[in-house]
């Protein structure tokens, strides 16, 4: 079992940046890749980035590109670095573990944090 625990979160101005951290609990070497989602209110859950464990290989949504940088301490921390916010880039962030070197959609993550609000305003 993998405990993750998100922090970072909080609310933050239009343009202005923010860093989320993702700590696990244990490293479980079939878990290759850790990714980012987020929820906005009244919307569904949606892929933010991923990152392998490794940091090697990095991937985006097209809504957050060049504006988020993922990043992994090839430990046990992952990292999202947040920059040029946007109000429409307000919600609930998740981190999420994978047993797939790649994974973009919520069915092929299997351990989920709590979530950390961020709220962006403009």
């Amino acid at each position: 079992q993998v405990q993750l625990i998100e922090s970072g979160g909080g609310l933050v101005q239009a343009g202005g940046s923010l860093r989320l951290s993702c700590a696990a609990s244990t490293r479980t070497y079939s878990q290759y890749t850790m990714g980012w989602f987020r929820q906005a209110p009244g919307k569904e859950r949606e892929f933010v980035a991923g990152v392998k464990w490794s940091g090697d290989s990095t991937y985006y949504a097209d809504s957050v590109k060049g504006r988020f940088t993922i990043s992994s301490n090839n430990a046990n921390t992952v990292y999202l670095q947040m920059n040029s916010l946007k109000p429409e880039d307000t919600a609930v962030y998740y981190c999420a573990t994978s047993q797939l070197w790649v994974a973009k959609t919520e069915q092929q993550y299997n351990y989920w944090g709590q979530g950390t609000q961020v709220p962006v305003s403009s």
